[in-house]
């Protein structure tokens, strides 16, 4: 125990501002729904399509940003603080190109959008929203770069108030431009989508003011812009960047294709699904935030050549994000009988609710497994098989079980909700067996 407590407290000081800056996101994304769904019915029916959307390509891009933790974290490590300047530099040209091909793909979408069968009247709503949105994808790629550089180099306090300063400055700029106040238009959705362009223009303002004025990041600066871009390293961060964001892609994309299966389920299965993936989303951010610290420390070990601090990391990690899944489970098994009624006045939906708090606890265990080992083997720069499993954990078992329980074994959307433990967990069990199997020799990932 004296060992692990070292790794306790290292990873909660880490971690914890991670957390908070997720939960910030997680507050803004409550703040946009109210306001919006405050102004009108269409505005927010409007937003719900273009954010489910949207939702994809912005954890595609930060899954895509997390290929630069490992690298920024070992040469952290090894001290070579000019060398990860440099990489910043090179990170922010790649995360630059790609918003590029992400923005291509979602403008594709966006010229087709009248096919993909939605109310003709929320059309005019919808239109200049996403093309606002679209607009936001390259700061918001360029300054996940940056977090991911801050957050390697063990900063993760100024990570999460530049993020949290984002926060606030999207919630005013939603009430000022939803609601015409301060003398301002009222623009409705139109509205939510300028302040979120905004907000994380001034994330990367801030972020960029933070790198060239703070003297903490001299050294890096002298790396950044003493160092060239090179095909070398720019091939490095896209072979550990994009199986990451496939990785996480197909998470969500297991998700979203659930969510149609629900759909065949009628109006009030898609409410009650809406508010339990609300709910879901919570534990999973902390999971995730606490996660990114056990891949900061992973790659701050793997630098250091320290192979038995790297297991030890891993498992303190699991530890903790077991006791915050065991508390998550208990606060919502607690309040089952009154989250459906906090969220909506229809006793149908509030009773589908409570049916879905089983499967939810049971997932929670797999979803911390999954989420910190994913992340270990982030840390040590092993990421090709996280893509692997994840199309055999999420696509190949988690979906088709979901059918098979919801349609032939007639349970409905209790029955797409026990295939998420399944999915979850293997995918969890086959990171961990991965990690455990990658660091038994450390020959075969310290270089």
């Amino acid at each position: 125990m004296k060992s692990y407590r070292e790794h306790y407290k290292e990873l909660l000081k880490l971690g914890l501002p991670i957390v908070v800056g997720q939960l910030g996101v997680i507050f803004v994304s409550f703040a946009d729904t109210f306001m919006v769904g405050w102004h009108g019915t269409e505005d927010l029916g409007a937003a719900s399509f273009v954010n489910n959307i949207f939702n994809l390509a912005i954890i595609f891009a930060t899954g895509f940003s997390y290929g630069l933790t490992p690298v920024i974290g070992k040469l952290f490590g090894k001290g070579k603080l000019k060398e990860a300047g440099t990489v910043l530099k090179n990170a922010l040209l790649t995360n630059g190109v790609m918003s590029f091909f992400v923005i291509i793909a979602m403008g594709i979408l966006y010229m087709n959008v009248e096919r993909l069968g939605q109310p003709a009247e929320l059309l005019h709503l919808i239109k200049p929203y996403f093309l606002v949105l679209l607009l936001s994808l390259p700061f918001a790629m360029l300054f996940n770069a940056f977090k991911q550089f801050i957050d390697g180099i063990t900063d993760t306090k100024t990570a999460m108030w530049i993020m949290l300063s984002g926060n606030i400055i999207n919630i005013i700029g939603n009430y000022i431009l939803i609601f015409g106040k301060c003398g301002f238009p009222e623009l409705g959705l139109l509205g939510a989508g300028i302040a979120t362009v905004l907000s994380r223009m001034a994330m990367l303002a801030l972020a960029l003011t933070v790198f060239l004025r703070s003297r903490r990041y001299r050294i890096y600066m002298q790396g950044f812009f003493g160092g060239k871009i090179t095909a070398i390293e720019v091939k490095k961060l896209n072979r550990l960047g994009l199986p990451v964001a496939l990785q996480m892609g197909m998470e969500t994309a297991s998700f979203s294709l659930a969510t149609i299966m629900v759909g065949w389920l009628g109006t009030a299965a898609l409410a009650a699904h809406q508010i339990m993936c609300t709910v879901g989303q919570l534990g999973f951010m902390i999971y995730y935030g606490m996660a990114a610290a056990v891949a900061v420390k992973v790659s701050n070990y793997n630098g250091a050549g320290n192979s038995d601090d790297i297991r030890r990391s891993a498992k303190a990690g699991f530890n903790i994000i077991l006791v915050m899944a065991v508390f998550a489970s208990l606060t919502v098994y607690m309040l089952r009988n009154h989250i459906g009624h906090i969220f909506t006045d229809n006793s149908e939906v509030a009773m589908l609710v409570t049916n879905l708090i089983l499967p939810f606890m049971l997932y929670q265990f797999g979803d911390g497994l999954q989420c910190n080992y994913s992340n270990a083997l982030r840390g040590i720069a092993d990421v090709k098989p996280v893509m692997k499993y994840a199309f055999i954990s999420y696509i190949i078992i988690l979906l088709p079980l979901g059918y098979l329980f919801a349609f032939v074994f007639n349970l409905g959307l209790t029955g797409i909700w026990l295939s998420f433990p399944f999915g979850l967990t293997i995918a969890g069990i086959l990171f961990f067996i991965r990690f455990m199997s990658k660091t038994k020799n450390k020959n075969t990932y310290i270089q």
